[in-house]
């Protein structure tokens, strides 16, 4: 499917992604809840790549599974038997596992790799990796943090949500920064490009030492240039062994540029929690 990206212009498409990337047994998840993206306004696209919003009202508690993407995220939440509130989430490194139970809504900020730098621009990205259940004014300062809970959260029409966190985001005025740009550009064509395998092939070719590569990434992206390459592997064979009943393992090892197909089930296991045969019919 396709996904919305920046073009070389720095211009994003101009609709959201439709994939399912990162989401262990997407087909339980969207069964059980209202999941929807939208684009951001135009001014906020080159910093976010999407807005995601969920709705649920269960009888059964269901957990849901996420192989992290290398975005930061800005939450609302609105959850049962808790008052509604806001957190900023630093990339996650491990699988991120979420209990939804009753009914409830949660509206999130999906920012580029990249792009949630000029809104903090006081602290490297970096910091925020691995943590989550920040309050906003830890990382943006003071703030009416609790009128804006209200009105992300409060209504039920979902364009007037968006309008919302439009309006929240606007609101910090986020400040330009070419290293920004430049850092949520490489990251793009890390995503994009499977020829992408090795970072000092990769910093060779755009012009930098692997160790000015690795700085950029970890004041600007949160995560080095490897954990990227690594972790879009991962996602894309998740994906397929979501839309796939019969995947050939060592098919896609190649395709994804493992040495074999042994260090993809290797990755797959460490990061997903089980094999890759848990996701179809076919051996390893």
């Amino acid at each position: 499917m396709a996904d919305a990206a920046p073009s070389p212009h720095g211009t994003p498409h101009s609709s959201p992604r439709t994939d399912t990337k990162g989401i262990v047994d997407a087909a339980g998840l969207l069964a059980r809840t209202r999941f929807r993206r939208h684009l951001a306004a135009p001014a906020l696209r080159p910093y976010v790549e999407q807005y995601w919003l969920i709705d649920w009202d269960l009888t059964q508690p269901y957990a849901s599974h996420v192989v992290p993407h290398p975005s930061v995220n800005v939450v609302f939440q609105d959850l049962p038997g808790q008052e509604p509130f806001a957190e900023v989430a630093g990339i996650g490194l491990d699988l991120f596992t979420q209990k939804l139970e009753g009914r409830g809504r949660v509206c999130g900020v999906k920012f580029r790799p990249g792009g949630f730098r000029p809104f903090a621009p006081s602290t490297p990205v970096s910091a925020w990796t691995g943590r989550r259940l920040l309050p906003l004014t830890e990382v943006f300062g003071p703030g009416d943090w609790d009128d804006w809970v209200e009105a992300v959260l409060s209504p039920d029409d979902e364009h007037a949500r968006v309008a919302a966190l439009d309006a929240f985001l606007l609101s910090l005025g986020p400040t330009a920064d070419p290293q920004a740009d430049h850092a949520t550009a490489l990251a793009e064509r890390i995503r994009t490009d499977r020829t992408i395998r090795r970072v000092g092939d990769f910093a060779h070719a755009e012009g930098m030492s692997v160790r000015a590569l690795q700085r950029l990434f970890a004041a600007y992206v949160g995560v080095g240039p490897k954990w990227l390459i690594l972790r879009h592997r991962i996602h894309e064979a998740l994906e397929q062994a979501e839309l796939e009943t019969d995947v050939d393992w060592a098919d896609l090892a190649a395709t994804l540029g493992y040495a074999d197909q042994a260090h993809l089930i290797r990755d797959f296991t460490a990061t997903v929690g089980v094999p890759p045969t848990a996701y179809g019919n076919s051996g390893p």
